[in-house]
């Protein structure tokens, strides 16, 4: 019955929908590092492209059924992203930007030169051996990342990465251990985006270390950016017009960047935190529902 209401749906408009919930997917992940956490990072396609090649590479050599193989992607993405936020996350700002951005590059010509990646050539990926159509599957793990990045922002955890945005100096100083934690957002970040890659790969039936470049990690910055950065509302719409901007952009693909360039100064000069930066969409829907959020100041006329 799902399957053949999916398939009721018109394949273009399908697959525009499959692709906003990978770019939200990928979106949030890089939110927990730059938006939460503060810190810029420019390779997150590096960690998608990880993944992608990860999830391939267990459906085609090893043939692991499809769940467990989105699961070890990620977790495989995150342990890679561990080991290289350990010394590189000791930087900060434009530094560590370009040093994740060389580690980007550097991913991408180790794949354009392994043979278990088959070179230049890519990988071709068969459709997912499941019950689920794969829209339905995406759109299950697009929620169950909503919901995770919910928790992890509102949880303890949470408070600690964005008191490291705010004020590393007065984080440490209140017992956090700034290191630890920058690298654990690190790994959680890398698993979204490793999640999204194997989704990615398996969705599209082929993958090529060329098509995780640095515009990959352009676009995905500028999801949270116009969004809002540490908004998770804001990573949703974000993605969901970033994604699905180039299909309508269609008609004008040769000025499309430039319709981006220009989104962005237009967003810089008159809504600097995004479109949907500091608003708290918890507040917001208490008090229309007539509950005064936890916390908030009584007014005078609330007291009498």
């Amino acid at each position: 019955m799902l399957q053949g209401f999916v398939n009721s749906i018109d394949p273009y408009f399908l697959q525009i929908l499959v692709n906003i919930g990978i770019g939200i997917i990928l979106a949030l992940g890089l939110n927990i590092i730059t938006g939460l956490t503060g810190q810029l990072s420019l390779g997150h396609a590096a960690f998608m492209s990880v993944g992608a090649f990860a999830g391939a590479l267990l459906t085609l050599k090893v043939g692991t059924p499809f769940y467990l193989t989105l699961i070890l992607s990620g977790l495989f993405t995150a342990a890679v992203a561990a080991l290289i936020g350990w010394p590189i996350l000791r930087l900060t700002g434009d530094y560590l930007a370009i040093c994740t951005l060389g580690f980007a590059e550097i991913v991408k010509v180790v794949f354009l030169n392994l043979e278990i990646t088959n070179k230049a050539l890519g990988l071709t990926v068969p459709p997912p051996q499941s019950a689920l159509p794969m829209p339905v599957i995406v759109l299950i793990v697009a929620i169950l990342t909503i919901i995770a990045s919910t928790f992890i922002q509102n949880s303890r955890f949470g408070r600690a990465l964005k008191a490291i945005r705010d004020d590393e100096i007065a984080a440490e100083s209140m017992g956090i251990n700034i290191a630890r934690y920058k690298v654990q957002a690190f790994a959680v970040s890398a698993f979204m985006a490793g999640t999204g890659g194997c989704l990615y790969a398996h969705f599209l039936g082929y993958i090529n270390p060329s098509d995780f470049g640095f515009l990959k990690s352009v676009d995905m910055l500028s999801m949270i950016v116009l969004g809002g950065l540490g908004s998770i509302p804001g990573a949703v719409f974000g993605a969901s017009i970033l994604s699905a901007a180039p299909e309508f952009l269609r008609f004008m693909s040769q000025y499309r960047m430039m319709v981006y360039g220009a989104l962005m100064v237009f967003l810089m000069v008159f809504r600097p935190n995004g479109l949907l930066g500091g608003i708290n969409f918890t507040d917001l829907v208490l008090r229309k529902l007539g509950v005064r959020p936890r916390g908030a100041v009584r007014t005078l006329e609330e007291k009498h």
